[in-house]
């Protein structure tokens, strides 16, 4: 497996520049990872409620005041607007477009949040001898919308979004473990085993990301995942959200240890 070692700001800095289009497991191991929202000002606390009703898929990191785009604590002199290298469009619950930059689309009364990653996690598993397939093949994480529901704020409803990664049968406690340290990117493990208990069907078929084998001597483990968002936006029909494209991640400048509660 190879990580890239990069320093966040140079990743950032290529990313801008339009090198670099690939899903971000994997790169800048140790740093923190975020998703993206963003939304119109009137629908600001909205979300922040269902932020905080649904902390596990949506861990707040940092909220930025209307028209701002720069994450002062997480990142600062970065710029939210050019810095992830996929974003995607919803309007009314439809996904609209995918684009590069939000140069074209960018007002001041959008309010945008940044949400705690599951690949912050990733180094620490790693470190600990537990091999991650999509880093491996060097594809995109496996993510599944599920059958069990959000609890709704406001305007925000729908399903729970999850990631899932095949853990070695023996290495399922450590993953477990390992994970529980880092509430702020999504923690512990929200399901483990049979994947039709949440509602997913086939683990051939993700929703978002590309699929990887499960082999007989693994158990597939599932975290909750900031992609909820997105699917709460083609249920919940807002006027407009902005997102990071599922994989694309926003990388900050703090490390993962520091959002350790160990």
């Amino acid at each position: 497996m190879v990580l890239t070692a990069e320093h966040p700001r140079e990743v950032r800095n290529r990313i801008r520049r339009g090198e670099l289009v690939r899903p971000t497991a994997g790169l800048c191991p140790g740093y923190a990872q975020a998703n993206l929202v963003i939304l119109p000002r009137e629908l600001a606390f909205d979300f922040i409620l269902f932020c905080q009703r649904n902390p596990k898929p949506c861990p707040i990191l940092e909220v930025l005041e209307p028209g701002k785009h720069e994450p002062t604590l997480m990142a600062p002199g970065a710029d939210i607007r050019v810095d992830v290298s996929l974003y995607r469009i919803y309007k009314e619950g439809k996904f609209v477009s995918e684009v590069r930059d939000l140069k074209d689309f960018w007002r001041n009364d959008l309010v945008t949040f940044l949400l705690g990653c599951s690949f912050t996690f990733e180094a620490a598993l790693v470190r600990a001898g537990i091999s991650l397939r999509h880093i491996d093949e060097g594809k995109n994480v496996s993510m599944y919308k599920t059958g069990v529901k959000t609890v709704p704020a406001g305007m925000f409803s729908g399903p729970l979004v999850v990631t899932m990664r095949p853990i070695p049968r023996q290495k399922v406690v450590k993953a477990v473990q390992i994970t529980s340290r880092f509430p702020s990117v999504h923690g512990a493990p929200v399901h483990i085993g049979d994947p039709q208990k949440i509602g997913i069907k086939d683990l051939s078929k993700p929703d978002y990301g590309d699929p990887v084998e499960v082999k007989s001597d693994e158990v597939p483990v599932f975290w909750a995942c900031g992609v909820t968002p997105q699917a709460v936006a083609m249920e919940s029909k807002p006027p407009l959200m902005i997102t990071h494209s599922p994989g694309h991640m926003f990388i900050t400048d703090v490390l993962d240890e520091d959002l350790s509660v160990l």
